[in-house]
């Protein structure tokens, strides 16, 4: 009797292509601290890492290059240059050496 199967390589076709990124190659595209990148995840600022195992998270390289593209289009799209922090609200003076 014939089964009504879908083949493995028919099912896995209509599947959408996703790469997963690793801290390390994360950093080099994203020159952020890991708090900061921690930070804008939790404030829904930065795409959210998913873990492929208990110890291994990982990132969708596809939304990082969305979020990178959109950062570098709202940059040029600014008339203003991006604010630098209040120097006056410092509590110490940086050491020049």
């Amino acid at each position: 009797m014939p089964q009504d199967t879908v083949s493995p390589s028919r099912s896995l076709g209509s599947m959408p292509t996703t790469r997963a990124i690793r801290r390390p190659e994360l950093r080099k595209m994203v020159p952020l601290a890991d708090t900061t990148i921690y930070e804008m995840e939790r404030r829904g600022e930065f795409p959210r890492r998913f873990p492929l195992t208990r110890r291994c998270v990982v990132w969708d390289l596809g939304e990082i290059e969305t979020w990178l593209a959109q950062r570098k289009k709202a940059a040029h799209d600014s008339a203003e240059p991006a604010e630098g922090p209040d120097v006056r609200t410092r509590r110490t003076r940086p050491v020049h050496r």
